[in-house]
């Protein structure tokens, strides 16, 4: 099954479109994700970004964190793809921060995102980011209006130009919209992974117009080797089978199937499975084989 980005429809994130398959740059500098002892190879990691754009896909969703030893997503960005096609729209985030060993360090606050945003802007060699999410975990969520409103300052200042929020709940999501516009929610989300509360969530970003991002839809952080290692359903075995597709594309299409303003960004270190996951945004399930794998509920 080949396919490019053209054919699996496209959405806006703010005032950007972007096709509804992107790429997640998490496991380019790495084989194992935030393992700072695991260093990809770098042509192959090129390979992937400038295969992915072949193909048509103009939404990368990056960090400054993600890096590996001596490979950082960012800068693998720029060396593959500048200077930059037009269209191509490179979103990242925010809020977590790790030590040069790759450990873990502490969350930033308010007033250290303008160096977290400048960062990015260094690393990818840009002016001003397209899309900048706010992660927040269960220690910084209820401060997010703070994060968000020193975004809508660096919003003011020219350097974002437009705001996301990740991690959030319904709740979290309300007080950032009450500091600026929040163009995109990027949460975990996936087929056999939702949460209490997603169901609500992704009524109200389809209600407001505002762009749903999972990530980790295959499965979990495990990527391609995870889909095919966690035990298939019946039905997604079935179902994958009938359209000539691998469960893990299978799962890319449930996920797309849960509205017109959901996107995915799957995330890869193999050319091979940029085809794979740009093919899935093809797959048209039916309605009896969404309600087969499983509906999202409240």
């Amino acid at each position: 099954m080949n396919s490019t980005g053209d054919t699996t429809g496209t959405w806006l994130l703010g005032d950007l479109p972007v096709r509804r398959v992107g790429l997640g740059a998490m496991r380019l500098p790495g084989r194992v994700a935030f393992d700072n002892s695991s260093v990809s190879d770098r042509d192959r990691s090129i390979r992937v970004l400038r295969r992915a754009v072949d193909l048509g896909v103009n939404h990368i969703d990056t960090a400054a964190f993600y890096f590996s030893a001596r490979r950082s997503a960012n800068e693998l960005i720029g060396a593959a793809l500048a200077p930059y096609p037009d269209d191509l729209v490179i979103a990242t985030k925010v809020g977590p921060r790790r030590d040069r060993a790759g450990d873990w360090a502490t969350w930033a606050r308010p007033d250290e995102l303008r160096g977290d945003v400048e960062e990015n802007l260094r690393q990818l060699g840009r002016d001003r980011l397209d899309v900048v999410n706010m992660r927040v975990n269960e220690v910084s969520s209820p401060h997010i209006a703070e994060y968000v409103g020193e975004l809508a300052r660096l919003r003011d200042a020219g350097l974002i130009r437009h705001i996301g929020v990740s991690g959030v709940d319904a709740a979290a999501l309300a007080a950032a919209r009450k500091e600026a516009p929040i163009v995109c929610v990027q949460n975990p989300f996936g087929l056999g992974r939702t949460r209490p509360g997603d169901a609500e969530l992704l009524r109200t970003c389809t209600a407001e117009g505002i762009t749903f991002v999972p990530f980790f839809a295959i499965a979990g952080g495990a990527g391609h080797e995870g889909a095919e290692g966690n035990p298939a359903t019946a039905a997604l075995a079935e179902i994958a089978a009938a359209h000539g597709a691998s469960p893990a594309q299978i799962r890319l299409a449930w996920t797309l199937h849960q509205g017109p303003n959901v996107l995915a960004i799957p995330g890869t270190g193999d050319p091979d499975h940029v085809d794979q996951n740009v093919a899935a945004g093809t797959i048209r399930l039916t309605p009896r084989e969404v309600r087969a794998l499983g509906t999202v509920t409240g």
